[in-house]
């Protein structure tokens, strides 16, 4: 007959719960075998540390059991001395409670690490579109008389290094720039983003495009690598005198529709950087309602198809069959064009940049 019925529900869930540890244990000693290759790691530690844990807490849940589950029958000295089996876990947590304490500061440790090993792989995928967003954004503000379109899309690189800009100097004059920093990686990246405002401020003193471009030349000439070209085009259009003043160091033709005609307007300079001393002119056209300017980074007319390339005839094609389309879609149907063209994904960043006089 049972003297204690109330402890066989005890008993039970700590022959469970003695299951249910048992078998974690189990599992952490295989795992623990796997890891530990004699090198006393911090992993093969942990998990050593982890299977012992276990094992302390099976033993302590079937001593519970037995004590309990004797309890219920018996409520003599027999149940003492089961309890007294209990001093066996106490012991070992007693002599080894310091060890597990470290061990446990150790797997608090090594959590954060991981956690900050985490931020750091998110930051470094962040990083990429974050510089894209500042060389290269997605919004721009509206310009009253003009129409604007523009994408970008960035190449197998991690870093960015084509970048472009629009933005008033004088309420009656607009500047379109588009660049093109040499390399791959960080430093071409952080050297687009100081073309690009280092060149709104001489663009501020300067009227003359070609003038601003000395200046820039001179200046980042003595603080980029020797290696690192950058390839421009500025672009001023302004209301008030009806004209278009472009200067291109080194870049890719940008392509005019004005008169019912295409036209090229190719470098006034050298690339920047390739000579601190070079002198840069600069070309003045009259601009037109509807007159529209296309300007791109080499990403796009260097894509390839086996030993094809897009090639600049294809973009000026593209303008003239339908000089009229919205710029956005005329931006976005020559990157798709590319794409379709390309027997690859395009390696090289693309930016595209199209503005129409309205």
């Amino acid at each position: 007959m049972l003297d204690r019925p109330i402890l066989v529900p005890v008993s039970i869930g700590c022959v469970l719960g003695a299951v249910v540890w048992s078998r974690s244990a189990r599992r952490l000693h295989r795992a623990w075998a796997r890891i530990d290759d004699g090198s006393n790691d911090i992993a093969s530690d942990l998990a050593r540390s982890a299977f012992r844990k276990e094992l302390h807490t099976t033993l302590l849940y079937a001593i519970g059991a037995i004590a309990t589950g004797v309890g219920a029958w018996r409520a003599d000295y027999a149940t003492d001395a089961v309890l007294l089996l209990l001093i066996i876990p106490v012991a070992i947590t007693l002599r080894y409670g310091h060890r597990f304490l470290q061990e446990a500061a150790l797997a608090e440790q090594r959590a954060g690490l991981e956690r900050r090993a985490e931020q750091v792989l998110s930051q470094d995928d962040l990083a990429p579109k974050r510089w894209a967003a500042r060389l290269a954004p997605d919004e721009l503000p509206a310009f009253e008389g003009f129409e604007v379109g523009r994408v970008y899309e960035a190449g197998t690189g991690l870093m960015a290094g084509d970048f472009y800009d629009l933005f008033r100097t004088h309420p009656q004059r607009l500047v379109a720039v588009i660049g093109d920093v040499s390399g791959h990686g960080i430093e071409p990246s952080i050297t687009a983003f100081q073309v690009k405002y280092l060149l709104r401020m001489f663009l501020k003193q300067y009227r003359d495009p070609g003038q601003a471009l000395e200046e820039l030349n001179t200046q980042i000439s003595a603080e980029t690598k020797p290696e690192e070209f950058v390839s421009l085009v500025v672009a001023v259009f302004d209301q008030g005198a009806g004209t278009l003043r472009v200067a291109s160091a080194g870049h890719p033709p940008a392509w005019l529709w004005h008169d019912g005609e295409v036209a090229p307007l190719r470098a006034t300079g050298p690339l920047l950087t390739l000579d601190p001393k070079a002198s840069y002119s600069s070309r003045e056209i009259p601009l037109d309602v509807g007159d529209l300017l296309l300007l791109y980074t080499d990403g796009l007319a260097e894509a390839r198809s086996g030993e094809s390339l897009f090639g600049e005839d294809r973009i000026a094609s593209f303008l003239r069959r339908d000089p009229g389309v919205d710029a956005d879609v005329l931006c976005k149907s020559l990157l798709e064009s590319a794409r379709d063209f390309a027997d690859a994904p395009l390696s090289d960043d693309v930016a595209i940049l199209a503005v129409r006089r309205t």
